[in-house]
Parts: structure tokens; sequence; C-alpha cells
């Protein structure tokens, strides 16, 4: 499939997927005139790719655990992405009590000032 098609079919942005391509997320073979022809898994590798940005890997991250998330899957997660994931996880965590102290002096400070 050409490049149109597997953006229609993923919703996602002809650019994001050469940008998926260039940092070897997605592969696809060129025709004789140049065109990028995708493979039949690239639609199920597009989606993989983009829940696996959104839930906060960088794309090298997500390159490294790919392998790991596509195509048949006969044992659990791969232990990499579950380690990778986890410590992913407790840096939002991290991240989101920092902002619970940043809104609670915010919100005393309001609270203080506005008598």
């Amino acid at each position: 499939m050409r490049i149109g098609e597997l953006s229609e079919r993923t919703r996602t942005s002809p650019r994001s997927l050469r940008y998926y391509e260039q940092q070897g997320l997605l592969t696809s073979d060129r025709e004789h005139n140049g065109y990028r022809d995708y493979g039949a898994n690239a639609v199920a590798t597009v989606q993989t790719i983009r829940s696996l940005i959104e839930i906060g890997l960088p794309t090298a991250l997500v390159k490294e655990v790919l392998p790991c998330t596509v195509g048949e899957k006969s044992e659990a997660a791969c232990p990499e992405l579950l380690a990778r994931i986890a410590a992913l996880r407790e840096d939002v965590r991290s991240r989101a009590e920092r902002l619970k102290d940043v809104e609670t002096a915010l919100g005393s400070y309001l609270e203080a000032n506005s008598r």
C-alpha cells in the first residue's frame, strides 16, 4: 500500500509516516518510480508506534521495544518493555507529585492574597 492509503487507514500524516521510517520504526519498499510501498502489517505497526508514543515513550525507545509488541506474541510482554514502561510510569508519578506540590503552593498563595 502507498503512503496515502496508510495515512488514511491509520489517521497518521504522511509526514509522520516518513519520520517513523527515518527513525527506523517503519519500513517500506521502493517501487521503480520511487513511491513507498508498505507491507500488509504496516497498519498494525503504525498503530503500535502511535500508542507507544502516546504513553510517553520517545522514538528511540519505541525502536528498541517495537519488536516486542508486533506480530504474534506467544509469551508475556517483552521484559525490556515492561521495565522501561515501569520506569516511565515512575517518572510520571514523580512529576505528578511535584506538580501537585506546585498546585498546592499556588492555591495557598492565591488564598492568602485574595482577602
